[in-house]
């Protein structure tokens, strides 16, 4: 076993494992700090384009794709009862010459084959030990794992989430909000196709967001207010699969809620700055926020890629200051303009204030009715890399 390494990643999530395996496909040896995650994950994540074509060359799409769902379709409906209303907006991938905006994957297939392939690499090396400290110096950056050992390495991306250890011995410090929402996540089968089609339904108490799997199958993201969880956790299934067609308006028929649903607290967090000395924040470490229009895990997705460039822009993990410069450098639009959007946007669905519903129900007509505009918020929606090709879609 090693003790030096060209880089040290730091979180054992899907943010991390992509990052191991990026840094590793440059032929830089890893040391992947992964202890082993708390639960099984059933949420699922909406990737696009761009965040496809790095699983591909990372050698993962073709393993999860036959568990992943193309989005063809996003549509908002307003789902509210407020007198401002705003009109159907559907967002067509064909309008922007793709095939896909993206494909919907659940987690815990992807994190399996994330997982199988760090473990396959001969440049990373794992250690299920979690941090204790870290120091940084001219030359280095030094972890210190639980049990003893020690861990040297030119440069480290910190991928460890919101409550990264990595951040706070580097001393990065960021700026947290929490929302009056929980999240409630799960699958379900429909009587009706999807046809490729996600539903954004905006409600008073945040979105309720439909997004295809495979089939006559979707996932559902709920947000509720807080005191509600527990009520809708213990009602019986078939009221439950009643209340989502209901709250669906019945779009895609019979509901049947597939498993057991899981609930999230939603808050936010953006970091003051997005690296420091050698080491660079990718992933929720860096930033946070509700899962409105799948900003969350692509935007995650474009640190690793940015960090990797950064640094063979620079000559190198041995020149990571220069490159963690540069990346914070080019990190700060993005990141600030999404989560600015969408906090913007959930806190416009929160708010009852008629001059406020008077904007979002505007903005979102003049979507509806102007394709010039739809066209241009949805190459902004999308990854800088839009104008590429798409992935074909699964058989």
């Amino acid at each position: 076993m090693r003790e030096h390494y060209d880089i040290t990643v730091v979180g054992g999530g899907l943010a991390g494992s992509v990052a191991a395996l990026a840094a590793a496909a440059e032929g830089w040896t890893v040391a992947f700090v992964a202890p082993p995650p708390p639960r099984q994950d059933g949420r699922t994540t909406a990737l696009l384009s761009q965040s496809i074509d790095l699983l591909s060359r990372l050698g993962i799409w073709n393993v999860v794709q036959p568990s992943c769902a193309p989005l063809r379709t996003m549509r908002i409906l307003d789902g509210t009862t407020r007198l401002l209303r705003a009109p159907p907006v559907s967002f067509r991938s064909s309008e922007i010459g793709l095939e896909a905006f993206g494909y919907n994957i659940p987690n815990q297939p992807l994190f399996d084959a994330l997982q199988a392939a760090t473990t396959q690499s001969g440049l990373i090396e794992r250690f299920e030990s979690p941090l204790v400290s870290a120091t940084q110096t001219d030359d280095t950056v030094e972890l210190n794992l639980a049990g003893g050992a020690r861990i040297t390495a030119l440069a480290s991306l910190a991928a460890d989430g919101r409550g990264s250890k990595l951040r706070e011995e580097v001393g990065i410090r960021v700026k947290t909000w929490s929302y009056p929402q929980s999240a409630l996540v799960m699958n379900f089968s429909h009587s009706i196709p999807h046809a490729d089609t996600s539903t954004e339904f905006h409600t008073e108490q945040g979105p309720f967001t439909q997004v295809p799997l495979p089939g006559n199958r979707s996932s559902l993201v709920w947000a509720v207010d807080p005191d509600q969880v527990d009520g809708i956790l213990a009602m019986p299934r078939a009221k439950l699969n009643l209340e989502v067609e209901t709250r669906m308006r019945s779009i895609l028929g019979k509901i049947e809620i597939e498993g057991a649903l899981q609930s999230w607290p939603l808050s936010s967090l953006i970091a003051h700055g997005f690296g420091a000395g050698r080491t660079m924040l990718v992933g929720e470490t860096g930033h946070a926020f509700p899962p409105i229009g799948a900003q969350g895990l692509n935007l995650g997705l474009r640190d690793i890629t940015q960090a990797i460039r950064s640094l063979k822009d620079a000559g190198g993990p041995r020149e990571a200051p220069q490159a963690v410069r540069a990346f914070d450098r080019q990190r700060r639009l993005d990141v600030g303009s999404r989560t600015a959007g969408v906090d913007l946007l959930n806190r416009a669905l929160l708010s009852s204030f008629l001059p406020v519903q008077a904007l979002r129900a505007g903005g979102l007509a003049a979507l509806s009715a102007i394709p010039p505009l739809r066209v241009l918020a949805m190459r902004e929606g999308m990854t800088p890399g839009w104008r590429k090709s798409p992935i074909e879609p699964a058989a």
